[in-house]
């Protein structure tokens, strides 16, 4: 089984002189403005958490809603890899990228937090004005009754049923974990054995309450997060590719509003041609730098 959230999160390190010149063109963009800020899978590479298209990530075929919803094989399978994968992604911690984002927010400097990530990390740093804009990993909701419980809970729940899963799952090894719990069993006979756990209020079935591929985000989530852009001078992608809609449409969304799009990854995105600025950098020590260097309002 790899490493998963499991070590103390990587310190973030100093820029190197080439991203301080685009560091320097950020801080001159976002100095004296208040900016909205969305954050992705990048941001939380640094807290043992793979992501699911930096350089290295390896290729994924998540589960769509369609397929989970379609046959109980199918919802087997996921509640097995996302058994594995709860109990590594549990254990992340913030990271410096993380407590950067609070200072930002501390001092005014943002409208709001658009995350793409589900480990609720930016919470645990302390950040308020989050929209969660794919959903929890730390909540279930059941399908049939649209009941909410408590991924722990659940988490006894499933140990009760499947005594010894988890040992079993270390032992067979070959285990590679995603970002949204979800992790990548080789062992199909471990995967059939696995017994699934239901609504305990209604028999329903159970879901994690996080969108899958092939879902649509909840309406609210969007207006929220529409109207932290629309309050703001700029907007400054941290670590995602964009390559979903679901957050590239804020990028669009401010480009035709004529306010600046600074996007800071680790490899390309779907929104480059709309950036002003692009920074091919670490997310934590550049989210870090500004933090320190951005004056507050």
């Amino acid at each position: 089984m790899t490493g998963f959230a499991s070590l103390p999160p990587v310190p973030a390190g100093e820029p190197a002189r080439d991203e301080l010149e685009v560091l320097r063109e950020i801080h001159g963009i976002l100095a004296g403005e208040r900016f909205a800020l969305l954050t992705g899978a990048g941001l939380s590479t640094d807290s043992g958490i793979p992501d699911y298209r930096g350089p290295g990530a390896a290729p994924r075929a998540p589960m769509t809603y369609q397929e989970f919803i379609g046959a109980a094989d199918n919802r087997r399978r996921y509640w097995a890899r996302n058994h594995i994968g709860w109990s590594h992604l549990k254990r992340a911690d913030p990271n410096d990228g993380h407590a950067a984002v609070v200072r930002l927010e501390r001092r005014g400097l943002l409208t709001g937090l658009i995350t793409q990530n589900v480990d609720r990390l930016h919470e645990d740093a302390g950040s308020v004005n989050v929209v969660d804009l794919h959903g929890r990993f730390d909540q279930v909701v059941c399908l049939a009754c649209h009941r909410h419980f408590s991924r722990a809970l659940l988490a006894g729940v499933l140990e009760e049923l499947n005594p010894g899963f988890l040992d079993k799952a270390l032992a067979a090894g070959a285990v590679e974990m995603a970002p949204d719990a979800d992790a990548t069993v080789e062992d199909a006979e471990l995967i059939e054995s696995f017994v699934v756990a239901h609504c305990p209020a209604c028999g329903g079935t159970l879901k994690p309450d996080f969108v899958y591929f092939g879902e649509n985000v909840p309406k609210d989530r969007v207006e929220r997060s529409y109207a932290m852009v629309d309050e703001a001078a700029a907007l400054l992608v941290a670590g995602s590719s964009l390559t979903v809609m679901s957050g590239l449409r804020f990028a669009r969304h401010a480009a035709k509003q004529g306010k600046p799009v600074v996007i800071i990854n680790r490899g390309q995105t779907r929104g480059d041609d709309l950036a002003i600025v692009k920074l091919n950098a670490g997310v934590s020590e550049s989210l870090t730098w500004l933090a320190a260097e951005l004056p507050p309002l």
